[in-house]
């Protein structure tokens, strides 16, 4: 018979779907969650004034660009997906690579992926029930259909996930342009009186400020998950850097005019007794039009919801791949190409989590949790400048960018410690669960026979089988 009638079996892998738009709209898409529309009011009451609160937000958008180039450098250096893992992994060994990937397993990422979930599920449903408010069952009930949606969605095709997230980062734009074109508009009409004495030093909160910068940075937060899907870029040189420097100026000019156009229609005393900030911009503005705002509030959950996802998969994979979780997280669906264990894998906890768990508590264990390990891999990139020289950088940041970056890091890291030590101390010993954890069950030759059974010869039989 001819070769044409049995044509050679086509590789099994996660194809490269990840476009320049859609990289912006993993990082612009994930980055602009609820907080901007809900409660920007943070900021403005640490740092005491409208002026200050103004400069926090550029100034922490500033440095999130720092460390979004670090990443930029460390994703065209260093192929392959996994974000933080795989970095730590690269510099400094598989022992704390492990327990980042630990921590984020068992609690950070489904306690995140539960909080976005839930603001999704009682937005979705606030215009059905005003003026009462939601019950909670309801939104539970709500919450669950959404995230269910998202680990169906990201579980049958990378393709429509990513024009999902095109679609709805496109509609956060469009809510935020809604926001900003008016009040720019009355500014330029003259409506000044909320921005005299901008920076009035009797109000100024010096003693705030870092707890300013630190919702600052959090608000900025997301520009590192397109280097969790490096391997699914086309071009990662040019379209990694660029899509992290793209996005990022998006979203500084989108959070820096959003407030400026709060500020303009509301005062600062209006603005720090609203529950909602972009309803009640909306209630002063457009009337009945405030009604429709939840529901852009829970499309941007969504978004959220879905770009968390789709890059976070992608480490428990890669995680897999290097032998550290069970090997049916490595596996890939042979039609639709993605990495379908690896998705699913967080919707028992998560959903375990949200229906049994103390959600915030669990984030306020983690929170410091992520810039210690954010600021451990752009140290990473500095000691890997010392010893691996020779490593192609196609991308080369000046040296002074990760260290500042580093620097505030664990300046934040220093602030959870000194603000909240109690929580942050629960947090510290439930990541060093992670250092028994790793000897149990990838440095100790005698693992258990339901880890052997998940990760050895016999699953590997049967992957070939199904193959």
């Amino acid at each position: 018979p001819s070769t044409q009638a049995f044509p050679p079996e086509e590789k099994v892998e996660l194809r490269k779907k990840v476009t320049l738009l859609r990289g912006i709209s993993i990082i612009t898409g994930t980055i602009i969650g609820a907080g901007i529309f809900i409660s920007p009011k943070g900021i403005l009451k640490n740092s005491g004034s409208v002026g200050m609160s103004l400069v926090v937000w550029i100034a922490c958008g500033i440095l999130s660009l720092f460390g979004a180039l670090s990443y930029a450098e460390l994703g065209t250096s260093i192929k392959k997906s996994g974000g933080h893992y795989t970095y730590i992994l690269e510099a400094f060994g598989p022992q704390v690579a492990f327990m980042r990937m630990w921590v984020d397993m068992i609690a950070i990422r489904p306690a995140g992926l539960a909080v976005i979930a839930l603001a999704f599920g009682r937005y979705i449903l606030e215009p059905i029930f005003m003026p009462c408010g939601v019950p909670e069952i309801a939104i539970k009930l709500a919450t669950t259909i959404g995230l269910t949606a998202v680990m169906y969605l990201n579980s049958m095709s990378v393709s429509w996930t990513a024009r999902i997230q095109i679609f709805l980062t496109f509609s956060k734009l469009l809510t935020i342009a809604i926001i900003i074109v008016p009040g720019v508009y009355l500014l330029f009409k003259g409506e000044t009186k909320n921005f005299e004495n901008a920076f009035e030093v009797n109000t100024i909160h010096l003693s705030g400020l870092p707890l300013a910068f630190y919702s600052g940075m959090f608000a900025y937060a997301g520009w590192f998950y397109l280097n969790f899907v490096t391997e699914e870029v086309e071009n990662p040189e040019r379209t990694v850097p660029l899509a992290i420097c793209i996005s990022m100026v998006i979203v500084m000019i989108c959070y820096t005019m959003t407030n400026v156009a709060y500020y303009t229609v509301m005062s600062a005393e209006e603005l720090l007794a609203s529950d909602a900030v972009a309803v009640t911009f909306a209630e002063k503005l457009m009337g009945n039009f405030s009604v429709a705002v939840p529901v852009f509030v829970a499309l941007s959950c969504f978004g959220s919801m879905n770009g968390c996802l789709f890059a976070i998969s992608r480490m428990f994979f890669v995680a897999s791949r290097e032998g550290q979780l069970p090997e049916v997280l490595s596996m890939i669906h042979i039609r639709r190409h993605t990495p379908l264990p690896a998705v699913i894998v967080l919707y028992p906890i998560t959903l375990l989590i949200l229906f049994l768990g103390d959600i915030y508590s669990l984030l306020n264990f983690m929170s410091f949790l992520r810039w210690l390990f954010i600021g451990v891999a752009v140290i990473g990139l500095i000691y890997m400048r010392y010893t691996r020289p020779d490593m192609p950088r196609p991308f080369k940041v000046p040296i002074f960018i990760p260290a500042v970056f580093s620097l505030t890091c664990f300046f934040m890291v220093f602030l959870s410690l000194y603000s909240d030590p109690i929580n942050t101390g629960i947090g510290f010993a439930i990541s060093l669960t992670g250092i028994p954890a790793y000897y149990i069950f990838i440095h100790c030759e005698r693992k258990p026979k339901w880890f052997q059974k998940l990760s050895g010869q016999r699953l590997q039989k049967m992957q070939m089988a199904k193959a």
